[in-house]
């Protein structure tokens, strides 16, 4: 095991400088950019109806021609196998956030998680930002947190920043760890145009807000290997768009997922095995 693979799997995230050389930056970047042009249906701005929103967009069920030169052309599919030590190696999603335009929100604390049906120590979020940030206006992270629990996740309410998804009592409720920060060891990194994170989807984490003035730029790409597997996630109390099982026609894969019985092999078809 690397030194690298053992403090990805003893805290949860890794930063890894200079990851991506000059083109892998340029692939990256370009696959950003089609993004932004061509959004999906879950294209949307977070915490909208107040001051401050910003704009991502994930799972476009279209990207997968604009990504393939960053899928398989770029070291990120290596990267990732190698500190996950799996020999498989599948994209689940694609994700893109941009915050420009004056001041703008700090991502909610949260998991990922609990949004997905799915649970492993195969799984890995990689990160970059095409914009050099300072270490206070980057991406944080609670230390170790990926071990658990997992908590009731925020349902980005901008009118009410404690509200869940789930209802009471499912999940125990996820700590406003914003306002005791000195409680929790929390971790972050300045970041340089190519230096990326990969991290755990079950830590949490959260995004720092920009000012007038700043650009934040970031991809991501969720990835998951040969230990993953389904997972039962609760429906009680979620919104009818958040519901994943809605229809067991559908054809999102992460949906038809969450169907099988958990504990099953994570696997789809449609998911694009890049190892």
């Amino acid at each position: 095991m690397t030194g690298l693979q053992a403090r990805f799997r003893q805290d949860g995230v890794v930063c890894v400088e200079g990851a991506l050389d000059g083109e892998a930056s340029r692939i990256a970047e370009d696959a950003f950019r089609w993004s932004l042009e061509n959004p999906g249906p879950a294209a949307r701005e977070v915490l909208a109806g107040a001051p401050g929103a910003f704009y991502q967009d994930h799972a476009n069920p279209n990207c997968l021609p604009a990504y393939r030169s960053l899928l398989y052309e770029t070291c990120i599919a290596d990267l990732v196998s190698s500190l996950l030590g799996t020999q498989n190696l599948w994209l689940l999603y694609e994700q893109i956030w941009l915050k420009e335009g004056g001041d703008k929100r700090r991502t909610p604390w949260h998991q990922d998680l609990p949004y997905i049906p799915l649970e492993g120590e195969d799984l890995a979020v990689f990160w970059t930002s095409f914009d050099p940030l300072a270490k206070e206006d980057s991406l944080e992270f609670v230390q170790g947190s990926h071990r658990g629990p997992l908590y009731n996740p925020t349902a980005f309410d901008a009118r009410d920043a404690s509200a869940s998804m789930f209802a009471d009592g499912v999940w125990p409720r996820l700590p406003d760890i914003e306002s005791e920060r000195n409680k929790w060891p929390i971790v972050s990194w300045a970041m340089k145009p190519g230096d990326v994170l990969v991290f755990h989807p079950a830590i949490l984490h959260g995004g720092a807000p920009t000012r007038e003035g700043q650009r934040r730029r970031s991809i991501s790409l969720r990835f998951f290997g040969d230990r993953a597997f389904c997972a039962e996630r609760p429906e009680t109390g979620v919104a009818e768009r958040d519901r994943l099982k809605k229809s067991s026609a559908t054809a999102d894969p992460i949906e038809q997922m969450a169907h099988a019985a958990p504990g099953t092999l994570f696997r789809h078809p449609a998911f694009a095995k890049l190892r």
